[in-house]
C-alpha cells in the first residue's frame, strides 16, 4: 500500500485519485487500506468513508468478475427495464448491489447511461445490450459464463 501512496504528494485533493487507483488494482477498496490513506493525506478515516459512500462508483466489498448494469432511466424504465432487472435477479439469485456467491457476477442499476435509443439496456462488462427483453437474459448470462471456459 505504501508503494502506491508514494506516487501521490499527500494532498487531500488527491483522495479520489488514490481511491480510483486502489479500486482498479483490487476491484474494490479494502477496508484495511483506509488507515494508510488517512495517514498519508493527514485526514480522518471518517472523511474517506464519507467520500466512499457518497460516490456509487466506489465499493468496500469485492465485486464479481462480471459487472451487470441495468439502466433504470426514464426511457429504459417505460420500455420495460424493471422486468429486465427482475429477470436478471431471478436468473442470478441476487439483488442490485449484490455479488453472486461464486463471485462471478455483480448486479447494479444506474439512473441513465445516455443510450436511450437502445433502451431498455443491460451492460455486461462494458458491452451494451440494447432492446433487451426478459427472454434474452438467460442467454446473456450463459454466454458470459461460457467465455470463462
Amino acid at each position: 500500500m505504501e508503494k502506491e501512496l508514494k506516487k501521490f504528494e499527500g494532498k487531500q485533493e488527491e483522495l479520489i485519485h488514490i481511491l480510483h487507483e486502489i479500486q482498479q488494482k483490487y476491484g474494490y477498496i479494502p477496508p484495511q487500506t483506509l488507515s494508510s490513506i488517512a495517514k498519508h493525506l493527514k485526514i480522518s478515516e471518517a472523511e474517506i468513508y464519507g467520500v466512499l459512500t457518497f460516490y456509487k462508483g466506489f465499493s468496500l466489498e469485492p465485486k464479481g468478475k462480471h459487472r451487470v448494469t441495468i439502466c433504470m432511466g426514464t426511457a429504459c424504465h417505460v420500455r420495460g427495464a424493471p422486468m429486465i432487472l427482475d429477470e436478471f435477479e431471478r436468473q442470478m439469485g441476487i439483488k442490485p448491489e449484490e455479488t453472486s456467491e461464486d463471485k462471478l457476477f455483480s448486479l447494479e442499476t444506474v439512473n441513465c447511461v445516455g443510450a436511450c435509443a437502445l433502451g431498455p439496456i443491460a451492460i455486461i462488462d462494458g458491452k451494451y445490450h440494447g432492446h433487451m427483453v426478459p427472454q434474452k437474459v438467460k442467454n446473456l448470462i450463459e454466454q458470459t459464463k461460457k467465455e470463462e471456459e
